[in-house]
């Protein structure tokens, strides 16, 4: 069964919104510069319901996912400011004004993975177009891109081996305790009081007891470990597979070393990474490497891919530029990137960076400058938006949410210059009737 269709029959006992609203209101001209009806059609496979009510409108899931971005809030959050917001329900295609949310913040959830990234891949695709409408880009704006890597970082508390411990054990007890296991000891006193310990002796930099009260700690959580591992085969099922999972979590962070690669930093996100960036204040970061394609001249996203694996920014671009043109229907001609491209070769594209010294006259030094235009615009992805924590769960999350970031970014410089339009004609507009006073 596919989504209900939208209402079109007139209730003669109920004003529609868009008599009760500012049509100039800069989301409202947003709402018609957006096609739904091909995003309605792309997206419906993904909304067919098989059994139960019919499924959600694809208008109603997409538009909430955009304003999310655009306004950096939470799945609740949006879902109950959409009630308190005539012009959000209008964005949505609601036709009457609505006093109920229309479905409850846990469902974006189990939406974004039906959608996928290719889906809200469509949704950054539709704010290109957008933006051509409104006038933001120009048709020939994508021949001449700007690329560059940032870190997402992921949802988690910074990584410590005393943290990290002490989660393994406080889970692996929670998990016995569920399937009805029954443990020798489960140090539920002595852990917290070590891990608390611990914290303390490194802040008085009393490393010869931290490393002490860190070697007590991993003995207790290797026996915990141990022991649920001998019991595991006393769970059937699905338990039994997310069982020996978390014994051999545990186990990778047991036997991990300060200077070992791939080391796991979070026990609910195996696919964190360590990145340094070369930043004083942020040494390191943990996430995910995020590759960024914006046009030169405007700084309009026209591509955001999550890149795992921590791959050398030189060996990114190619995908880049492949998204970017799928999304755009335009093949990037020219790309402007930092010096840790430096020796990058794509077939049919210049390459341009500050390192080049033959052959570059005044016009291309004055367009390799402003691929430094690029930083900024991260930075409000990161400040305006929410590129700056992740909360969305493993890699697919990971790609979803730079993605949506991507279009959220590209909705606030839509609005901006909307916003500007109208600042300008309204000023016009005072301007003649002062005029019109003055010759009276």
């Amino acid at each position: 069964m596919g989504p209900k269709p939208p209402v079109t029959e007139r209730d003669f006992f109920r004003q529609p919104l868009r008599e009760q609203i500012n049509l100039k209101h800069p989301l409202v001209r947003l709402t018609d510069l957006i096609n739904w009806e091909r995003l309605d059609a792309l997206m419906r496979e993904s909304f067919v319901s098989h059994k139960g009510r019919p499924a959600t409108s694809p208008r109603l899931i997409a538009g909430l996912l955009y304003l999310q971005h655009a306004f950096d809030l939470s799945d609740e959050e949006v879902v109950w400011q959409w009630v308190e917001n005539p012009y959000w329900q209008v964005f949505t295609g609601e036709t009457y004004l609505q006093t109920e949310p229309p479905i409850d913040p846990s469902s974006l959830t189990r939406w974004r993975k039906r959608l996928g990234e290719a889906g809200v891949e469509e949704l950054l695709a539709e704010t290109i177009d957008a933006a051509r409408r409104a006038g933001v880009i120009k048709a020939s704006s994508v021949k001449r891109v700007i690329v560059d890597t940032t870190v997402m970082e992921k949802a988690i508390a910074h990584p410590t081996d005393s943290r990290l411990l002490e989660r393994c054990r406080e889970h692996l007890v929670k998990a016995a305790a569920r399937h009805g296991l029954k443990l020798r000891q489960n140090y539920n006193r002595e852990a917290p009081r070590l891990a608390l310990q611990i914290g303390r002796y490194a802040h008085a930099k009393q490393f010869k007891r931290m490393r002490k009260a860190l070697r007590t700690l991993r003995s207790r959580v290797g026996r915990v470990m141990r022991d649920v591992e001998r019991q595991a085969g006393q769970v059937a099922g699905s338990g039994h597979a997310a069982l020996l999972d978390l014994v051999a979590r545990t186990k990778r962070i047991l036997s991990q070393k300060p200077k070992d690669k791939n080391k796991l930093y979070a026990l609910h996100a195996p696919e964190v990474e360590c990145l340094a960036k070369g930043k004083a204040r942020t040494p390191y970061e943990f996430g995910v490497k995020v590759s960024i394609t914006t046009t030169h001249k405007e700084g309009l996203v026209v591509g955001m891919r999550s890149m795992p694996g921590n791959p050398y920014d030189g060996h990114t671009p190619a995908e880049a530029l492949e998204q970017a043109e799928i999304l755009s229907d335009t093949k990037p001609e020219v790309v402007i990137v930092d010096r840790g491209y430096k020796g990058v070769a794509i077939d049919g594209v210049k390459i341009y960076h500050p390192g080049l010294r033959r052959g570059i006259t005044r016009t291309l030094r004055a367009m390799i400058r402003r691929r430094s235009a690029i930083e900024p615009a991260i930075g409000h992805m990161k400040m305006d938006g929410k590129l700056d924590r992740n909360w969305l769960k493993g890699a697919l999350g990971d790609a979803m949410h730079a993605v949506l970031c991507g279009a959220g970014y590209n909705l606030r410089m839509i609005l901006r210059k909307l916003r500007l339009l109208c600042a300008f004609v309204l000023a016009a507009l005072i301007n003649r009737r002062i005029a019109a006073d003055v010759m009276v």
